[in-house]
């Protein structure tokens, strides 16, 4: 059985969807979550919905693409706790255009949330982790970043998170760190459920299980990664997505 029991976790992007699922699966094991977003309210509902199920956590309001903001986040976490003991970077936007028609700014939004955000919170992190001789960060990547058409911005960024996440998990294994991504398939959020239902399809038809994945589906493997049980599994990056990437 897993237990997150006295750990104190953070989850960015945790306001809505898949950071949403993600922050309750880890209350629900016993861990203290600081639910991070730039949606005050939106971050304020996912809290609610923990402590109406049991759950301990807290909001805070933080955009990752902001060195000193992610600083904070990190450093007040550990100045009100003691520790932390697990990083879940989730935080991410989209800014979907070809690459003949993308400007600058769809460009450096999505690189500033998606990559630089990822550093900017585990950077400081690392440091609390090393000097604890623990920790567990899981990246949310995507499959994305093989590429796909439309999202020049996001599958460099998202090929970023790969990049860094085998890079930290090399540096931080002998302090007891383990840092590993994820890369959800097609998940029904917010997100997906606005797209034509044409396209909605389309995606399903290239599923072999059939179906949209659940932001569950995503948080029951975290919680996996963030236990005891995976404490020799480092550097890997992990497909959730019911097949859509053999």
């Amino acid at each position: 059985m897993i237990t997150l029991n006295g750990k104190v976790a953070i989850v960015t992007g945790a306001a809505r969807g898949l950071g949403k699922g993600i922050a309750e699966k880890l209350a629900s094991l016993g861990a203290y979550v600081v639910v991070s977003d730039v949606n005050k309210e939106g971050a304020q509902d996912t809290v609610t919905d923990i402590k109406q199920n049991g759950g301990r956590a807290e909001a805070f309001l933080c955009n990752v693409a902001n060195v000193d903001e992610a600083r904070e986040l990190i450093h007040s976490t550990v100045r009100k706790h003691g520790h932390l003991d697990i990083l879940i970077n989730n935080a991410g936007i989209n800014r979907d255009a070809m690459l003949h028609k993308m400007t600058q700014d769809q460009w450096s939004e999505v690189i500033a949330v998606n990559l630089n955000g990822v550093f900017n919170t585990m950077q400081p992190a690392s440091v609390i982790m090393r000097e604890q001789e623990y920790g567990r960060i899981v990246n949310i990547s995507s499959a994305s970043w093989l590429g796909n058409i439309g999202q020049a911005n996001y599958a460099a960024a998202k090929a970023g998170v790969v990049g860094i996440t085998k890079t930290a998990a090399r540096e931080l294994a002998k302090k007891n760190i383990t840092v590993n991504a994820i890369c959800p398939g097609f998940i029904d959020t917010d997100m997906t459920r606005g797209v034509p239902e044409k396209v909605w399809e389309m995606m399903i038809s290239k599923i072999p299980m059939g179906r949209a994945g659940k932001p569950e589906d995503v948080a029951n493997c975290i919680a996996f990664l963030v236990s005891d049980h995976a404490s020799y599994i480092t550097g890997e990056v992990i497909n959730v997505g019911g097949g859509m990437v053999l």
